[in-house]
């Protein structure tokens, strides 16, 4: 059993190597979809549910439905950004202090005072565009 369980734990110990330079390359992979364009894009809106409310977010911060926070998972943290809705052309500036959302064709979740102005709360998403106004560029080295 012993040898057994040696030999489990050296099968362990030479995958986690790999695993690690796994998980650093789909790391630097998703770095690299970070936009900072500043290009406009159009997509689905949606809103974070009462479940997130005060969850911790992305920059360290926690989710307070009364702020104008949003998420986006290719704008860098800290973008200000308008999101207009498209149905009924009302706007706000978000910033983007989070990740996600993570549903299939959503571009960007916003808090619930955000969703209250863009007079989405009723269909809970729509279709919006999301126009930098701010972006923090990469730093360098």
């Amino acid at each position: 059993m012993s040898t057994c369980l040696s030999s489990a734990y050296a099968a362990h110990e030479t995958a986690s190597p790999n695993h690690h330079r796994h998980h650093a390359k789909a790391k630097s992979a998703h770095a690299s979809g970070i936009d900072r364009s500043g290009k406009p894009r159009k997509g689905e809106a949606s809103y974070y549910g009462r479940k997130f409310y005060k969850k911790k977010m992305a920059d360290g911060t926690h989710m307070d439905p009364q702020s104008n926070a949003a998420a986006s998972k290719t704008l860098p943290l800290g973008t200000k950004a308008r999101v207009t809705n498209l149905e009924n052309g009302n706007s706000d500036v978000v910033e983007i202090k989070d990740r996600g959302p993570y549903a299939k064709n959503r571009i960007v979740d916003v808090s619930p005072k955000t969703a209250d102005k863009l007079g989405i709360k009723k269909d809970g998403t729509a279709p919006v565009e999301v126009k930098p106004i701010e972006v923090p560029q990469a730093e360098t080295k």
